[in-house]
């Protein structure tokens, strides 16, 4: 019972001294005797304070962060979605551009050889019983397509056509070693056998008939033309002559030519459906540089 009399008594002196001070230091101002001791306080609990924040800060913004986080997914994602929509629109504008090009360059080679052509674009790239070269294109008999017709694009000479059905066709290469087509140089009336040797289409072999006639790199080839125009049209440019093989004693002459048609890289192609009323000779291959 002492102990807790002396407790209040003691309690009570220290409010009463608080409240002295207190008084004092109000009435006072900034000539308190007690300024030292509240700027030690300020001081103090300041620190203590910013302390606080400082700890308090990250944990703050971290939870700030999370609560914001699927709002910021949900924009990253719709921002990535429509990244890839442009890019995917993007490619089909640069693929719908380089169609109508070669559409266009392939219409004109037809329109200035006199040939009737249906359009089609290669869709796969397929082998056929005897051949090991070849693609699919998207037309068939129902658009007109027949096998042992011409096909070509706006380069030149790319095959013929073995096999057709209602939507589609087979077309042999010119580059498959089982393919060979009559063949006739530039300027003149010396015949020879266009055949393939492979490689991915990059040479061709032409066999020039008249050993004894010139031939040599530079020179031009153009399709000689079938009977009745199957399955090859005349006039439709081959290549170019890029070595020719040494033969003494030979009947005939060897040369390599680079084809005008980059063989690996096919899209847009023509089906020769009716043949040009007059050969055009050397009419369709591509004008030199000097002969405008």
């Amino acid at each position: 019972m002492r102990d807790t009399r002396r407790a209040r008594l003691i309690l009570g002196l220290l409010l009463t001294a608080a409240l002295v001070l207190l008084t004092i230091d109000h009435r006072t101002g900034e000539d308190s005797p007690l300024g030292p001791v509240r700027g030690m306080g300020a001081a103090v609990f300041g620190t203590a304070e910013q302390l606080g924040a400082s700890v308090a800060r990250p944990v703050t913004s971290f939870f700030t962060a999370m609560a914001g986080a699927p709002e910021a997914q949900d924009r990253i994602k719709r921002l990535e979605e429509e990244n890839a929509r442009l890019k995917a629109g993007l490619s089909a504008s640069l693929l719908d551009r380089k169609r109508s090009q070669e559409l266009k360059s392939m219409l004109g080679l037809s329109g200035l050889g006199g040939y009737t052509v249906v359009s089609a674009n290669v869709v796969a790239r397929r082998g056929h019983p005897g051949f090991e070269d070849a693609v699919e294109i998207d037309a068939g008999t129902d658009d007109g397509v027949r096998p042992d017709m011409t096909v070509l694009n706006g380069a030149g000479l790319i095959g013929r056509v073995v096999q057709a059905g209602p939507t589609t066709s087979t077309v042999v290469l010119l580059s498959d070693p089982a393919s060979s087509a009559g063949a006739r140089l530039e300027g003149g009336n010396e015949i020879g056998v266009v055949s393939g040797v492979g490689y991915g289409g990059q040479l061709v072999r032409f066999r020039l008939l008249d050993s004894t006639a010139p031939l040599a790199p530079g020179l031009r080839l153009v399709s000689f033309g079938s009977q009745k125009a199957a399955p090859y049209v005349s006039g439709v440019p081959i290549g170019v002559i890029e070595r020719v093989e040494a033969t003494p004693g030979e009947l005939t002459r060897i040369a390599y030519a680079r084809p005008f048609v980059d063989l690996t890289a096919l899209d847009v192609v023509g089906v020769v459906v009716k043949a040009p009323k007059r050969d055009p000779r050397d009419a369709v291959l591509p004008v030199l540089q000097g002969e405008r």
